[in-house]
């Protein structure tokens, strides 16, 4: 077990948060943050699968079992679910990702064996009546024409598919069409023996909470037997892949651009230059991105620069929505941004300025305690410890001119990145 104490210089008379974790006799790592001075927990059971643990005629099957779990379980309704924690003012959801499932919920201390109840039974005894699957297909095959009517959405899944080609990577988490009217009871059984095992699952909470009583609850809520993790899907190699461009006509009334390439992993010594890089370039109204091509010459409404990190690889882009004349325009200035970024160090009033604001916006985000839960859980699930804070900052403060500069020339090359466009087809 391990403790982790903050330090607090502003008001050390606020008590201490502490960090604990315990991993049960079944494998089960049970990880909390004790903060004593608020009235709520924050509770997420992590599991380490996602679309890219997934094949091509079953891709979208953990995204169909994060809805179907919603819809019954051996002690609760679907109508008991949905207000099993409404009733006292709680939350409860689910998402899924490339790589992770989370099933959440956030309620007052008071209601956290309501909420570990609830969440337990999701996961260990869905029932998956045909009826009900049929129905959420339905449900499904619409959150999917949603995606697919939404050019923000559906260009960020088109560059993934481009950049990562035919590697599990490129598969949208949603799934296809196809796959979706073909998932069948067993199909998702299957799917749930083989990763919903206790070695691939992480319990973090966060909030007013004693981190012994969590864990012994924990303990008699989830009692799955400890199984043999298979991992294999993970090892296929992620190839080099092509620079593509790809143009699609669209019946919009804006252009939408994303380009983007491969960086580096969340592991890498890269990590941080790499999120400071994005910060300067495309987060927020004083990145350059945005007083450039915003500011400056008014091409865009959005513009802005993304970061996604992964276990064993990551993606670098861009996305702009800007008029149909000026869709060149907008990616010649976005390269020779980065062509900037490539040739010279930034300065110093800029480096740190950009890192005030990475660590403004990380403690701004510890007043959430979902947020904190988020960190818990993913910080276990990809570097098996708890990274505290104080790690993070003393990450930003080490970052020097001339990494941003390393990551720039690693990265930031035209001849690296793919590109996605929608244009306009309407008549002006």
């Amino acid at each position: 077990m391990n403790n982790y104490k903050s330090k607090d210089n502003l008001h050390t008379s606020v008590p201490q948060i502490k960090f604990q974790k315990t991993v049960l006799s079944n494998g089960i790592r049970v990880v909390t943050e004790e903060i004593p001075y608020v009235r709520s927990v924050s509770v997420g059971v992590w599991i380490d699968v996602g679309s890219r643990d997934e094949s091509k005629e079953t891709n979208g099957i953990t995204h169909f079992i994060e809805h179907m779990v919603f819809k019954g379980t051996k002690n609760y309704s679907n109508q008991q679910i949905a207000r099993s924690l409404e009733s006292v003012g709680g939350y409860l959801n689910a998402f899924t990702t490339k790589e992770h499932t989370c099933f959440y919920a956030r309620i007052l201390d008071e209601h956290i064996d309501r909420a570990l109840d609830v969440i337990a039974d999701l996961i260990q005894n869905p029932t998956f009546t045909e009826k009900e699957i049929e129905k959420e297909k339905l449900v499904v095959l619409e959150e999917l024409k949603n995606i697919e009517d939404d050019p923000d959405d559906i260009i960020h899944d088109i560059l993934d598919k481009n950049i990562y080609e035919k590697h599990p990577l490129g598969y949208p988490v949603i799934g296809t069409d196809e796959n979706i009217k073909k998932f069948t009871r067993n199909l998702m059984l299957k799917h749930i023996s083989k990763y919903f095992v206790p070695q691939r699952m992480v319990i973090a909470a966060a909030g007013n909470l004693k981190h012994e009583i969590f864990t012994s609850l924990v303990e008699k809520k989830f009692s799955l037997k400890m199984r043999k993790a298979d991992r294999s899907v993970r090892d296929i190699p992620i190839s080099s892949g092509l620079v593509k461009t790809e143009m699609i006509e669209k019946p919009i009334n804006q252009a939408y651009v994303c380009i983007g390439t491969k960086a580096s992993s969340i592991k890498s010594e890269h990590r941080y230059p790499l999120l400071l890089l994005n910060t300067l370039f495309g987060e927020g109204m004083s990145s350059r991105l945005f007083q450039n091509i915003r500011e400056k010459y008014g091409f865009a409404y959005s513009i802005y620069s993304f970061v996604n990190l992964m276990s064993d690889t990551g993606i670098f882009g861009v996305y702009v929505g800007t008029d149909n004349k000026n869709i060149s325009r907008s990616i010649d200035l976005i390269y020779k941004e980065m062509s900037k970024l490539r040739t010279r160090e930034i300065g110093k009033s800029e480096l740190n300025r950009t890192k005030a604001q990475m660590k403004g916006s990380l403690m701004l985000g510890l007043e959430n305690m979902s947020n904190r839960m988020m960190r818990l859980g993913s910080s276990e699930l990809y570097f098996g410890r708890y990274i505290a804070i104080d790690e993070v900052i003393e990450g930003v403060n080490a970052i020097k001119a001339h990494d941003v500069y390393n990551v720039s020339n690693l990265f930031l090359k035209k001849e690296r990145f793919s590109t996605v466009i929608f244009q306009s087809n309407k008549e002006k």
